[in-house]
């Protein structure tokens, strides 16, 4: 005969989770002091200021070059070191300079490859390209 004790060899009938409870109550403690209370124990009054008024877009500068090769900011006609002059003191006044290049399509490539060149010698980012949408037939 097998002398077994029965208190050795229950089964077990459920789980004891009071150790899973104390270890959720004491990370929520931790959270809770670890976490910085939004304060405002001070009362002040803070310093008002005016609402600037929205700046308003900046122009766009159209340069064109013609079927002559002629070089045009805006409507003013210039060579390549003069628009590198002028953009230079654009840019100076407003940083955020916006210019689009308008070209003959019967010009020289070469043409507005130099243009393209004096805007980034003026360091001018916003360069567009101008063209013309053709109609669907």
């Amino acid at each position: 005969m097998k002398k077994y004790s029965a208190s050795k060899h229950h089964t077990l009938s459920e789980l004891n989770i009071t150790p899973l409870l104390d270890l959720a109550f004491v990370l929520l403690v931790i959270f809770i002091i670890t976490t910085a209370p939004a304060v405002n124990d001070l009362n002040i009054s803070l310093p008002t200021a005016s609402s600037r008024p929205k700046e308003a877009p900046s122009k766009v500068n159209y340069i064109t070059v013609d079927n002559a090769g002629k070089i045009y900011l805006n409507t003013v006609e210039m060579n390549e070191d003069q628009l590198l002059r002028t953009l230079v003191e654009f840019r100076k006044q407003d940083p955020d300079l916006n210019v689009v290049v308008r070209g003959d399509q019967r010009i020289q490539y070469q043409k507005v490859v130099g243009v393209l060149d004096v805007l980034v010698s003026a360091n001018v980012n916003k360069v567009g390209l101008a063209t013309e949408t053709v109609a669907a037939n």
